[in-house]
């Protein structure tokens, strides 16, 4: 009587996309949310007019990352729709309309400006597109400087919000950069880590591949610059709501883009939480050397210099990369069981599960 030889179940492979410590930074961050919300009724306005500038940073530098970091889009025009929504705001509260109000609306108004723009820009590539973004932004800065409704050359003031007491006029402007900002971050994330996410990545690794495996290389561009180009817009209206006046040469200057790169390559490029830090580390250095004139240029310098050589990755790369950390989990994490020996035996491996990225950070 032969013996039944029982075939061993195959091992089942998981596909995980959340964790613990996710878990930990989502809670983390909707109390640091709820302890952000209560700064204007807890510091004096100057602490609310600071946390105000640090939070179109944060937007600034996460909607730059996204361009870049995950779609290759190495933009250095971004300014142009930053200049483009502090103005929008100017002229959103001509037409009547609530300068707090204006703020989401001048993001769409980018976005809209920034739907026939790649048209033009996409035709372009590399150090073309970059190049090419540089001069849209010029385009627009030259064009409003023309408008005399908007101040033209010499500049303008928000006056629509003149008539509210000072300590509650800041605490709106700061009541309302944080919610765009908390509707940015998570309206990013989601975005990159959706299908589109990977996509966009399989765009910026490799366009031709991407396309041969049936993306639509163009269109997800697209896509990433106009919600890109709207979030710059909103920087740019929390930045007029904030300082109240907006010249030209000041909000479409380029000083905007280079502290946009600063930002997420002293971060991380390409890690979702990089930018956050490096907006983070940008405002620290912006405040120790505050009225220092030229100490603070020098001040960005070095430390530009130490992160770029002690984190090549950036802050947050490097410390993804040595422990692993993740606090934003954007990749699918498909782990094996461990295989059985080759003696048959059913042994256990030390190491429970070999994890393997679906898609590997740059």
């Amino acid at each position: 009587m032969s013996a039944v030889v029982q075939t061993p179940p195959a091992p089942r492979v998981q596909v995980v996309r959340w964790s613990r410590t996710a878990s930990a930074s989502v809670a983390g961050f909707a109390v640091l949310v709820a302890v952000a919300a209560a700064v204007p009724m807890l510091f004096v306005p100057l602490v609310g007019n600071r946390l105000t500038a640090l939070l179109a940073l944060v937007v600034l530098a996460v909607t730059w990352n996204a361009l870049a970091g995950y779609a290759g889009l190495v933009s250095v025009g971004q300014q142009g729709f930053f200049g483009l929504g502090a103005y929008a705001v100017l002229a959103l509260s001509d037409l009547g309309v609530n300068a707090y109000l204006s703020v989401p609306l001048a993001g769409v108004v980018c976005a809209l400006v920034a739907l026939p723009s790649s048209l033009l820009l996409f035709r372009l590539r590399a150090g073309q597109f970059a190049i090419g973004t540089w001069v849209l932004a010029e385009v627009f800065r030259l064009l409003v400087s023309r408008v005399p409704q908007l101040g033209a050359g010499t500049g303008r003031s928000l006056t629509s919000t003149t008539g509210v007491d000072p300590a509650l006029r800041q605490a709106l402007t700061y009541w309302t950069a944080l919610a765009m900002t908390v509707l940015v971050l998570v309206g990013a994330f989601a975005l990159l880590r959706s299908r589109v996410g990977i996509r966009l990545q399989a765009v910026r690794d490799d366009e031709n591949a991407a396309r041969s495996l049936g993306v639509g290389v163009t269109g997800e561009k697209r896509l990433v610059f106009v919600l890109g180009s709207g979030g710059a817009g909103v920087a740019g209206a929390i930045t007029l709501t904030n300082s109240l006046t907006a010249q030209p040469d000041n909000m479409f200057g380029v000083q905007w883009a280079a502290l946009m790169i600063f930002m997420v390559v002293i971060g991380g490029i390409g890690a979702f939480e990089g930018p956050i830090i490096g907006a983070v580390l940008l405002f620290v250095v912006q405040q120790l050397f505050d009225g220092l004139g030229n100490w603070y240029l020098v001040g960005l310098g070095v430390l530009a210099v130490v992160a770029t050589l002690s984190a090549p990755r950036g802050v947050w790369g490097e410390l993804a990369h040595r422990r692993g950390w993740t606090a934003a989990p954007l990749f699918h994490d498909v782990r094996w069981p461990a295989l059985p020996l080759a003696s048959g035996a059913a042994a256990r491996h030390d190491a429970a599960d070999t994890t393997v990225r679906e898609e590997g950070r740059r």
